[in-house]
């Protein structure tokens, strides 16, 4: 996947900052960018194109963006990354922790849109690590990665599609045997630099699958803090 060329769905309702700043804007920098007024006008198209990162704004007229990124999250690995003009921290923390892989307040500046879609498509683009445990039980924990690694499976056979990130991060926990695997460690198997990550984003992607695992697997994930160390993934029977 190239940068330049990306397909990218923008869904913004404000027919001015859609279709004379950010869509000519995302264009001049190289990306194939079409806007949409509404999430039905954007599944409409979908079903003929496949984009490689949505733009969602939060408030729009037909459905609550939010609700948009976690159907589009549970049928397709795009990327999505979230607009709001609401400042509040806690909107910032929902959006993360449903589905999205970045966060940005209105206004924005389209050169911050791009760059943000440029450090997305990168992580995206990373080879993968081969993973001993993926589309087999691991032969300590009872829980699976399935279909490349996308999906993870809990021991009662149930199954949750994952994101990028929660992809990344389970890969490298399962990788880790049962041992500590640190922040620093997490943070590189998300593609990112150490200095410029938010280093509150570990916290909340674990947060989230956490909460993903209870909420739609029914079932505790086995995942532990160790204090000084890091996270780990241990057998579920063990808690």
């Amino acid at each position: 996947m190239m940068e330049s060329g990306a397909r990218v769905a923008l869904v913004e309702d404000d027919d001015a900052l859609r279709d004379d700043i950010l869509v000519p804007g995302l264009r001049a920098s190289g990306y194939d960018a079409e806007g949409f007024r509404s999430p039905i006008e954007l599944y409409r198209r979908m079903l003929v194109v496949a984009f490689d990162v949505v733009v969602l704004d939060v408030g729009l007229p037909d459905e609550d963006g939010l609700s948009v990124a976690r159907h589009l999250r549970s049928s397709s690995p795009l990327g999505i990354i979230m607009l709001t003009g609401r400042g509040q921290a806690a909107d910032r923390v929902q959006a993360l922790g449903e589905a999205a892989d970045a966060w940005l307040a209105k206004p924005v500046e389209v050169e911050v849109v791009a760059a943000t879609i440029s450090s997305l498509l990168r992580r995206m683009r990373m080879p993968q690590a081969a993973s001993p445990v993926a589309e087999a039980e691991h032969s300590a924990l009872r829980w699976r990665l399935l279909a490349q690694g996308w999906r993870l499976a809990a021991p009662s056979g149930r199954e949750v599609a994952l994101n990028r990130s929660e992809r990344a991060v389970l890969e490298c926990l399962f990788a880790g045997d049962g041992e500590p695997v640190s922040r620093e460690r997490l943070i590189e198997a998300l593609g990112e630099s150490h200095d410029e990550f938010d280093p509150h984003r570990i916290d909340m992607l674990i947060h989230r699958l956490r909460r993903k695992s209870v909420e739609q697997l029914d079932e505790e994930l086995p995942l532990r803090s160790v204090r000084g160390r890091g996270y780990v993934l241990v057998d579920h029977d063990d808690g």
